[in-house]
């Protein structure tokens, strides 16, 4: 029951942090899109 506990709160913190990478992925791909975009309405 123990190591079914740790594995479960094992994959629940790497659940989360993938989650906060994709989500600061996703921010930077936006801030690249907009560049782009600022530059090809010059």
């Amino acid at each position: 029951m123990r190591t079914l506990a740790l594995i479960v709160t094992l994959f629940s913190v790497l659940g989360l942090s993938a989650c906060n990478t994709m989500h600061g992925f996703g921010q930077d791909v936006e801030k690249v899109g907009d560049t782009i975009q600022k530059k090809s309405e010059k």
